[in-house]
């Protein structure tokens, strides 16, 4: 290991993380150590964990105890992940509908988080420091399995406004001794993709991390000046929050000279799986159960498509149980050939985000419009369609707080992204069906990008 990034992994970020009171270097500890189990261990301490979380959460939190009780649970019985099956699913609309009550009476310091999510619905949710240290631990157990590691030089190409909002002083000094620097996916005009080209030559990343669309089209763009990125020393480009088509992989890999490592995740779901340089998506089952559910919502067998649910047990201040992530996905019966335990998903279907054009011909991530329609009070559920340069429909599914004047920021947040005179033309309806996959797509954008 460099020595930089030996200070970095091995004494300044886990003085970082020990000084906000999280546990991510034991739990990036305790995942290096399991992920080489067996199958059947790595089963049989999930089981006990899953057990010991359900106790926890039927004797601390409100909506659970009630749920537990209504339903003769008995968490203390759990003897097996199919024991899960005797709860309900929840989807957004449940955990909107039961607010507070999902917070443990004994919960610890809570961040508040918001989410669009591939479904469309806004979402309200609470992190405690056990679901913090577990998502750090989990990436970073990952992130080593490419012989990268924290200290690294790494870019980030990525478009929430909660980083790139939060580039205060003291984050700008941390960001700079781990080596890391975010560039803003938003707004990908050739002036952008220009300088990101520039600063990826300059910085030289051991290691890049972004959406697979914004990643493959700074590749495209460097290709297309006759520039270079092949020759830069990167090891691995970290791939996530989009479904990754193969002629993506193929056109990243090319580009940067790097292999390519998908992950599947979300900010309310959590880290679920990362890929192995052996090619497999290992779901992080230590402390996520992965179930596939059938629209009927029974469970689905091993090869067989249906929509991701996810457990995750590190959440007990504000859990999450059979939650529902509104993707498709199918289980692997069989394990991968690097030797770890941990289950793999085959594959991850549905989620994408596409880009959005300005009449200008500025190409943005959808995301750069999403986010004005994810806080807004009343929003249940929004889909953005961008008909032409010049017409942008939104459909709401309104709630009693939506009003005018969220139409006025909406059309005024949309012309300042899209251009003045694009008209943004709202419509109020009382549902948005999915589409027959059953995938929802919360943006869909029928421009295509001129070539650069």
């Amino acid at each position: 290991m460099r020595p930089y990034t030996a200070f970095c992994s091995g004494l300044l970020f886990p003085l970082h993380e020990r000084l906000k009171g999280h546990a991510s270097v034991a739990v990036r500890k305790r995942l290096e150590d399991s992920q080489w189990w067996d199958a059947a261990r790595i089963e049989a301490d999930r089981v006990e964990r899953l057990r010991g979380f359900l106790v926890d959460i039927g004797a601390n939190v409100p909506y659970f105890r009630d749920l537990f009780r209504e339903r003769g649970f008995d968490p203390q019985a759990v003897q097996s992940i199919d024991a899960l099956q005797a709860l309900p699913l929840h989807g957004k609309a449940e955990m909107r509908a039961q607010a507070d009550r999902l917070k443990a009476a004994d919960h610890g310091p809570l961040t508040r988080y918001n989410t669009g999510g591939s479904s469309g619905e806004p979402l309200i949710f609470y992190m405690g420091k056990g679901r913090k240290s577990h998502d750090v631990g989990a990436k970073w157990r990952a992130t080593r399995w490419w012989d990268v590691d924290i200290g690294d030089p790494e870019l980030v190409v990525w478009g929430s406004p909660i980083e790139l909002g939060a580039q205060d002083r003291i984050k700008q000094i941390r960001d700079a001794l781990l080596r890391s620097e975010l560039l803003p996916a938003f707004e990908m005009s050739a002036a952008n993709l220009d300088r990101f080209v520039a600063e990826i030559r300059r910085v030289r990343p051991a290691m890049l991390f972004g959406y697979p669309s914004s990643l493959s089209l700074i590749g495209a763009h460097a290709a297309q000046k006759g520039l270079r990125l092949d020759d830069l020393g990167v090891r691995v480009v970290f791939v996530t929050s989009e479904r990754l088509y193969p002629e993506q992989r193929q056109a990243i890999t090319k580009a940067f000279g790097a292999p390519v490592a998908n992950g599947y995740g979300a900010r309310d779901a959590g880290f679920i799986a990362h890929e192995c340089p052996s090619g497999q998506l290992h779901i992080s089952a230590e402390d996520i159960v992965v179930e596939t559910v059938r629209p009927d919502g029974s469970n689905c067998t091993p090869g067989e498509a249906g929509e991701i649910v996810i457990t995750h047990l590190a959440t007990r201040d504000f859990p999450f149980v059979r939650y529902r992530t509104g993707d498709v996905g199918v289980l692997k019966p069989t394990r991968c050939a690097c030797g770890r335990g941990l289950p793999v998903l085959a594959e991850v279907q549905g989620r994408t985000t596409d880009f959005v054009v300005a009449q200008d011909g500025t190409v943005m991530h959808g995301l750069a419009l999403i986010y004005t329609l994810r806080d807004l009070p009343g929003v249940e559920r929004f889909r953005i369609e961008q008909l032409s340069l010049d017409e942008t429909l939104v459909q709401v599914v309104p709630g009693p707080a939506f009003d005018d004047a969220a139409e006025t920021r909406i059309v005024r947040d949309f012309r300042a992204r899209l251009g003045a005179a694009v008209r943004v033309r709202i419509e109020r309806v009382a549902q948005i069906p999915s589409e027959a996959s059953g995938k929802f797509r919360y943006v869909v954008s029928r421009v295509v990008p001129a070539a650069r």
